[in-house]
């Protein structure tokens, strides 16, 4: 029973030697360990606070924002946030809602420029597909139909948000009604009516396709010839 203890007092009888001739690198790695230690328990803690006060400054502007404020305005306060909390989650949140704010603000240039930094500087978050629903919609605002259909089906091919998928394919229909593809229109529609029943736009989206389904049926001929007519009302 006592052969293991035996074995690890031998082991440490034979290693206690090399201990001793390499105390001075011994201990010197010692204190960098704890050095290091130090130093990463500083950067998470200091981290903590970043978010923590990031956070703060993002609930006391949601909360003194009166509904009725100048969104020009107000994407100017979220993108200050973004800009002063780098690398935090409520930075990243600031920075979205500036970008949406732009948008509303009719800005559809600066809003564009705000969702392809986003994406640029948060890749792989939750809110990328938004923001890459953004950039279309802000290309389609400005009347860059060509990109932003290209831009609508970059979100529907690279995204798995169904809510994001869903808005992109409805305004990809809306272009390709626009332009005359009814056929792909329909399909679109029918698509975000069969995945989203409830909804608003799922419920826009069936009249729609309902109408076009409509307009793309051929005209019905009547079989009926002149000749079939009696126009003699004498008996």
């Amino acid at each position: 029973m006592t052969q293991p203890q035996d074995t690890t007092t031998a082991y440490l009888y034979k290693l206690w030697p090399w201990i001793e001739a390499n105390k001075n690198r011994l201990i010197g790695g010692g204190v960098i360990v704890i050095i290091a230690g130090f130093v990463i328990s500083f950067y998470f803690w200091q981290q903590n606070q970043k978010e923590i006060a990031a956070g703060q400054a993002l609930t006391e502007l949601v909360a003194s924002t009166p509904p009725d404020s100048n969104a020009s305005q107000l994407a100017d306060a979220y993108l200050k946030i973004a800009a002063n909390f780098p690398g935090t989650r409520a930075g990243g949140r600031a920075a979205m809602q500036g970008a949406e704010a732009l948008f509303e603000a009719g800005k559809y240039t600066e809003a564009q420029a705000q969702f392809e930094k986003y994406l640029e500087t948060h890749p792989g978050d939750a809110f990328c597909a938004q923001a890459a629903l953004g950039v279309a919609a802000s290309l389609d605002a400005q009347g860059k139909t060509d990109l932003a259909a290209s831009a609508y089906q970059r979100v529907i091919s690279g995204f798995s948000d169904l809510n994001a998928v869903n808005v992109a394919k409805f305004a990809l229909a809306q272009i390709d009604e626009r332009q005359g593809r009814l056929a792909d229109a329909e399909n679109l529609y029918e698509y975000v009516a069969h995945n989203n029943p409830n909804g608003s736009s799922g419920s826009e989206a069936a009249l729609r396709a309902m109408e076009l389904k409509t307009r793309l049926q051929p005209a019905s001929t009547s079989t009926a010839s002149p000749s079939s007519f009696n126009l003699n009302t004498k008996p």
